[in-house]
């Protein structure tokens, strides 16, 4: 049997044991211990013979707890570190999480407000374009002339299309007739400021089609609107083919 020298107590080995503490192991006869690790004095060192036979067991078994308690230290150690990364990842995952949604919430409240804006936006210009139509002069309103001059009939034109329409109206006309009323295409027989075809088309909007511009600015106006939705619908149209 040899004899081990150990700190505070004795385990009875064939061989060097180590244990939690400083044990320090000789293996055989009265071989000098190993500095390797630990030094042990004469002053604390206690022999396994020295102890009673009795005693031994409880040497050896409270080395073997001791080992046990520092394996369960250890285990609880990176348990325990585990679970702090395990938190800080999850913390992090949720921070993320939270981000996301946060700028998610942001977009769609930016998006929604864009819209409520356009919305609004579009509102005031139908009110708007409403007010323009309901301030316009009727073709009755204008007192009848034996001729018109290209500016009077322009001006004739501006206070009876919407505002917002009349440069796409303005267009059509000096395209179709050069804001000349009397203008008429012999082979076509269209007539007017619009060109209607056939020019008669425009009694509908005065028995003096002929001879008053307003009377052709209403009749056009009525038929830009009617086939396409405005003078500048009308105009997109006109670009696309040259004819409307």
């Amino acid at each position: 049997m040899s004899r081990i020298s150990v700190r505070g107590f004795a385990v009875a080995s064939a061989t060097a044991v180590t244990t939690v503490g400083a044990v320090v192991g000789v293996a055989s006869g009265d071989t000098q211990p190993s500095n390797d690790n630990f030094e042990v004095t004469a002053a604390d060192t206690t022999l396994l013979a020295d102890i009673p036979a009795g005693q031994q067991a409880q040497v050896q078994t409270a080395s073997l707890t001791q080992q046990a308690d520092a394996q369960a230290y250890a285990a609880d150690v990176t348990a325990k570190k585990s679970a702090e990364e395990s938190a800080r990842l999850q913390a992090a995952k949720d921070a993320k999480s939270k981000k996301e949604a946060a700028e998610a919430k942001a977009e769609a409240e930016a998006e929604a407000k864009a819209k409520a804006e356009a919305e609004a936006k579009e509102r005031e210009e139908e009110k708007q374009a409403a007010a323009s139509r309901s301030a316009t002069r009727d073709a009755s309103s204008f007192s009848a002339k034996s001729s018109y001059t290209v500016a009077e009939v322009q001006a004739m034109a501006r206070q009876m299309v919407p505002g917002d329409q009349f440069q796409c109206f303005s267009n059509i006309v000096n395209h179709e007739s050069t804001w000349n009323y009397q203008a008429s295409n012999p082979s076509s027989g269209a007539y007017g400021l619009v060109q209607a075809l056939p020019g008669s088309k425009m009694s509908s909007a005065g028995a003096d089609w002929q001879t008053n511009p307003a009377t052709q600015i209403k009749w056009g106006l009525n038929y830009m609107d009617e086939r396409y939705g405005s003078p500048c619908g009308a105009w997109s149209f006109w670009q696309a083919n040259h004819w409307y």
